[in-house]
Formats: structure tokens, sequence, C-alpha cells
């Protein structure tokens, strides 16, 4: 065992932070060589001064990066070297810093892996546990279509159960929809920048994609309206609530007007409410406003993780049930029964709230950290989401900045991916997949830089 003691700098973040910062450093130095046995956490909070929690938390963290491994009854020793410029992959050919991954951050305080393992071994170990190594009902079984409609009456209110399904993941979920609702060669209306998956459903099955013009607040009714007329469209997909890629959160009023011209036009609706789980307060949902139009979509993979692959959906009524049912049955035949029973579980026990708040509350610390180090930047943001719309100043064209921030080992995703007509200059900044906050400071700070230099800059930022 090594006698290891982090030195930590006064004012520099939480502690326990602090801590793992510290002991990547040392790695990367040689201080730690890979294979050291590190004090055990009582003693190391000891000499530190600090709780045992704090120092639990900071080796949970080094965990979760790889930099060290737990041996059972041995203690906790150093995984492996890290290369300083690959400090931020999880395996070879990933950029430094990723923020072009539109996922919910994984912070330590939800401790996944721990609640994955214990979890799956709790649900293997329940009296039926083995009825979850079957195949099931490709609508859900019934436990977990029981444990969705409780999820989403946070939201919704209480919804019959033969309009909930469970399903693998909110990109299976689309897919089924429109191939239960549309037929090849029909118009979808959706907001000119929208979700890429919807795009390649489209695409794939024929369906003509009608943009809808949209505003600071949000997707324009009278543009929709416009569209019904002009357009004649079977279908409109959404995401009222911190939009992708926009972040912009449909007003209530709003979304009462378009469930009024929707209806009007007899126009069904497609709300892929993939964020609604993660602001405090959020307006209501538009299906909880047009139930009978209106198919809600709702994952747990912007919210918790997306090894779950489960998704919720609401359907209008037991008629779209059934037909969405037989498509999802072509597809892919049903969720994971696994990974169900875990949400349910999740949901049931209160799991699910909690990593959602933990989620939320790093996601909040995050968006601090975007508005200080792009302070002066044009973008988008919303205070518990997990992304920005940031357009970009006249110096920077989209295709420009995307290639020298590869060149420089930062990911980020162009207007062009989520663009339905032309794309403006703008990109969206993805604040979730960065393993830790240090890792996303030094992605944001690479992008402030660049986008203060202009092009043909990048030997001086890297």
């Amino acid at each position: 065992m090594v006698s290891w003691q982090p030195r930590l700098e006064v004012g520099s973040g939480p502690k326990y932070l602090a801590i793992a910062e510290a002991l990547l450093s040392d790695i990367h130095s040689g201080r730690l060589r890979p294979g050291d046995r590190l004090p055990p956490q009582r003693l190391l909070a000891k000499a530190l001064g600090v709780d045992l929690t704090t120092v639990t938390r900071a080796f949970n963290e080094a965990r979760r990066q790889g930099l060290i491994e737990a041996k059972t009854g041995r203690g906790s020793f150093v995984r492996r070297r890290i290369d300083p410029d690959q400090e931020s992959s999880a395996a070879d050919g990933l950029p430094l810093v990723d923020l072009s991954m539109n996922m919910p951050p994984q912070p330590s305080e939800a401790i996944l892996r721990e609640r994955i393992q214990s979890g799956i071994a709790t649900v293997l170990g329940s009296p039926h546990g083995s009825l979850h190594l079957h195949y099931q009902d490709s609508a859900g079984a019934g436990p977990a279509r029981s444990a969705g409609a409780r999820w989403l009456a946070q939201r919704l209110g209480p919804v019959p159960l033969e309009r909930v399904m469970v399903v693998g993941g909110a990109q299976v979920a689309l897919s089924g929809i429109v191939a239960a609702i549309l037929q090849p060669g029909d118009v979808l209306c959706t907001p000119s920048l929208t979700y890429p998956g919807l795009k390649a459903v489209a695409e794939k099955r024929g369906i003509r994609l009608a943009p809808v013009a949209f505003d600071e607040e949000g997707l324009d009714p009278a543009a929709f309206e416009e569209s019904c007329r002009r357009d004649g469209p079977r279908a409109l997909y959404c995401v009222p609530t911190i939009h992708n890629p926009t972040t912009v959160t449909l007003p209530p009023q709003r979304r009462e007007e378009i469930a009024r011209i929707a209806r009007h036009y007899r126009v069904s609706i497609i709300e892929d409410d993939a964020y609604g789980a993660l602001p405090r307060k959020a307006p209501a949902p538009v299906a909880a406003l047009a139930p009978d139009i209106t198919w809600l979509v709702a994952t747990l993979s912007k919210c918790v993780t997306p090894a779950l692959r489960t998704a919720y959906v609401v359907t209008p009524g037991i008629t779209e049930t059934l037909r969405l049912t037989a498509e999802i049955r072509a597809m892919s035949m049903m969720a994971p029964p696994l990974m169900t029973a875990l949400a349910s579980q999740w949901v049931l026990d209160g799991t699910l709230d909690t990593i959602t708040t933990a989620v939320r509350d790093e996601s909040a610390a995050r968006q601090k950290m975007a508005a200080r180090i792009l302070h002066g930047v044009d973008f988008l943001a919303h205070p518990e989401g997990h992304h920005l719309w940031l357009t970009l100043p006249d110096r920077w064209r989209r295709a420009d900045l995307i290639a020298q921030a590869r060149q420089s080992g930062l990911a980020l995703v162009p207007s062009d991916a989520f663009a339905v007509g032309t794309a403006p200059d703008a990109i969206r900044v993805s604040l979730g997949a960065a393993q830790n906050r240090a890792a996303l400071e030094r992605g944001l700070r690479l992008l402030a830089a660049l986008l203060v230099q202009g092009p043909g800059t990048l030997s001086s930022v890297v």
C-alpha cells in the first residue's frame, strides 16, 4: 500500500471532486502507478480531516472515470495509466471532450453502477425473478405498464392502463407510431429544427416532412395552421419541453392553441416528452390537453440513463394501443424485460426520482459553468436541461468550426443534423456526456477560445 495523500488546493470546488482530480493528476505524473493500492478510505478521511462520505464519493467518481478499481476484501487499486491526451476517452478513437452526445450527466451522487448491479440482483432474486428472463407482451408486462402509469401521473394525472405501453426506447416508439398512423407519401409537420431520429424515421418510411417555423417561444401556432391548410398533414411531431435542439419550452397558451388547431384539422400529435421529467416545474404536456389525438413518448434515456432502454408511450385509446403493439411486435418484439423490471422497481421505491434529482442538479451546475465560460456568446439554454443551442458569431461558419473543433479533440453537432430545409449557422452543445465537470470545463474553454479567435487559429488554442 502506498502512503498516498492528495494535495488539495483551497477553493478548488467540492472536496470529493478535488480528491478525484488529485488522483488523476498523480496518475499522470507517475506518483501513482498501475497496481498501487490506495490507503483505506477511513484512514484517508482522517488524514485529510474530512467525512468518510466525502472520500467514498471521491472514490466512486474515480471508479466512474476508470482510474481505480475495487477488489473485494483487498481495497482500491490504481487501474491503469491514463494518457493525458486521452484522459476523457473510454476507448480509442473517442474525442477528448464529447459535447455532441445528448445524454444526461451521470453524477457520482446517482451511484448508477451500484444501483444497477444491486437492482438487477433484487429483480432476479424475487420470487418471480425468472419471469424477467422470458419473452413478454409486446405492449409491456402488466406490472411494468402500471409502474409507467404511476411515473407519468406526476405530469399527466391518472392514465388508464390500456393506453400505456412499455417499449425499448424512444426511437423504437417513434418508428412504431409513425408506421401505425402514416403511410408512405403522407405529410408530417415538424419544427424546422427537429430531432435527427425523427428525420431518420421519416426518410426510411417515405414520409414527407413539412417544416413549421418557430420563434423564441417555440413552435408558431399560426405557422402550424398555415401548414395544415397548405400541406394537409396527417400528424405533427413536437418536443414542447426543452426542445431538441433549441432548448425552448412551449408556454401553456401555445400548447392549447396547437391542440385546438390539430383537432380542427384532424391532425394527430406525436409529443416527444424526452426532457419532461427534468424541470421541477413545466407546463402540462399536450397529451394532458388533448389525450384523444396525442401519442406521448416519455423515455428514461434523457433523465436517468440510456442504459435502461426503456420508454413509456401513452396512446390516444385502446384501438391505437393495439395498432402500435402490432408494430412493436414486428420491429423489436418487446422491450428488454430485465431493464423494464429494474425501471419498474425504481419507480415504485422512489429510486427513479432520486436519480432524476441528481441528474437535474448536476445539469443545473453544468449550465451555470457554461454560462460563466461562454459569457458574451449568443446561446439558448434551459437551467435544468443538458444542452445549449449556440448561434455562431459572424466570423464562423459551422463547417469550419466543426472541423477545427474535431482537430483539437472536441466533438460538436452542427445545425445541419436538425434542419428540415435551410440550416442556420448554429451548433448544439451537449453538457452531459463529459465524464466530469473538469473535463466539461476544458471542452467549454476550448470552444470559447475558438469562438473568440476565429477560423485558422487552431494552433493558438490547442
